[in-house]
C-alpha cells in the first residue's frame, strides 16, 4: 500500500471537531515557529499536504497577502469545503482546493515557493518514500516544513517513573503505545517525525533544521486524550487493540489523575529543509 487511507483514520466524527480545535491551540506555538521559519511571504504559492478542516490553513492564509495562493490538496472534497468555509475572510490570498491523493506528487505542486503539512506525514504508509518522490517533483529551493508528533520516545520515561511508584501513570503509557499499535495496524507511519530530518537529508533535501519539544500535560491534553478514546473506539474494538471495558477504564482513570507533577505523554517536531 503506497497512497494515503482512503479514510482518514482519525478527524472525521462529531467528536473530532473539538479535539481538533484543542489540538490547534496547544500546536499553536510551533505552527507559528514552523512558518517563521519558512519565512512565508505575502506573495508566496503555498501547498499544503492534507489540510482537512483547515485549522493549520488559517494560521497560512494569514500570513499571505494578495498576490499569496494557498493550495489545500486532499482526498476529501467535504473537508476541502470545510477548509474553504474556515478560510472566508481569513485573509486577501486565494484559496485553490485540489481533491487528490496526496501520496502520488501531481502537477498541483507546479510553481510552489513552499509545501507544508501539519500532522499529516505520518498518515501516509511508507512516508520516507513519499518524500523522496515529493523532492523529485520540486523545484530547486522550494521551502519545505512539517509538523509531526511523537508518541513513542517518552514511553520510557513513562515506565521508569511507573515502576519506581507511580501507577497512575499508567494511563498515559497505555494510551501512547495504543495509538502506536493503531497507526501501525492501520499500514501508516506512527514514529516518522523521530527519522523526519535524516530521511529528508537522505533525500537530498538542504539546510534540514530539526527541532523537538514535549508538549506539557494539561487539562486540554487529558480533554483531547479522552475525545481520542471517543472517536476511534470502534476501530479499537475492531482491531483487538482494547476492549470495550478496558477504553471505559482508561476514560476513567484519565478523568481522574491529578496533574500534579505529571510529565508529557507526547511530543513534537518541527522540521524544515529545501529542495
Amino acid at each position: 500500500m503506497t497512497s494515503v487511507s482512503k479514510e482518514y483514520v482519525l478527524g472525521q466524527s462529531t467528536d473530532a471537531a473539538r479535539r481538533l480545535a484543542i489540538q490547534d491551540a496547544q500546536f499553536a506555538d510551533v505552527s507559528e515557529a514552523l512558518l517563521d521559519d519558512l519565512q512565508i511571504q505575502p506573495d508566496d504559492r503555498v501547498v499544503e499536504i492534507g489540510p482537512g478542516a483547515g485549522g493549520f490553513s488559517r494560521r497560512v492564509f494569514k500570513r499571505l497577502g494578495q498576490g499569496g495562493v494557498l493550495v489545500g490538496v486532499d482526498y476529501s472534497p467535504g473537508l476541502l469545503d470545510q477548509a474553504r468555509q474556515n478560510l472566508a475572510g481569513q485573509g486577501e490570498a486565494r484559496f485553490e482546493p485540489v481533491v487528490a491523493d496526496v501520496s502520488h506528487p501531481g502537477p498541483w505542486l507546479d510553481g510552489a515557493d513552499v509545501v507544508v503539512g501539519r500532522t499529516v506525514v505520518h498518515h501516509i504508509p511508507l512516508a520516507e518514500s513519499w518524500l523522496g518522490r515529493l523532492k523529485s517533483a520540486l523545484q530547486p529551493g522550494t521551502r519545505v516544513g512539517f509538523v509531526e508528533p511523537e508518541f513513542r520516545a517518552l514511553l520510557g520515561r513513562l515506565a521508569v517513573l511507573e515502576a519506581a511508584g507511580r501507577p497512575e501513570l499508567a494511563v498515559l503509557r497505555l494510551w501512547a503505545e495504543g495509538i502506536s499499535r493503531f497507526y501501525s495496524a492501520s499500514g501508516l507511519s506512527p514514529a516518522v517525525g523521530a527519522t523526519l530530518a535524516w530521511a529528508l537529508e537522505a533525500a537530498g533535501y538542504r539546510n534540514v533544521t530539526r527541532h523537538a519539544t514535549e508538549c506539557p500535560t494539561d487539562e486540554t491534553v487529558i480533554e483531547n486524550l479522552h475525545l481520542y478514546y471517543d472517536e476511534i473506539r470502534e476501530r479499537y474494538l475492531k482491531l483487538g487493540i482494547m476492549t470495550a471495558a478496558e477504553i471505559d477504564d482508561q476514560k476513567r482513570r484519565l478523568r481522574e489523575l491529578s496533574l500534579a507533577n505529571v510529565p508529557a505523554v507526547w511530543g513534537i517536531y518541527r522540521v524544515t529543509a529545501q529542495a
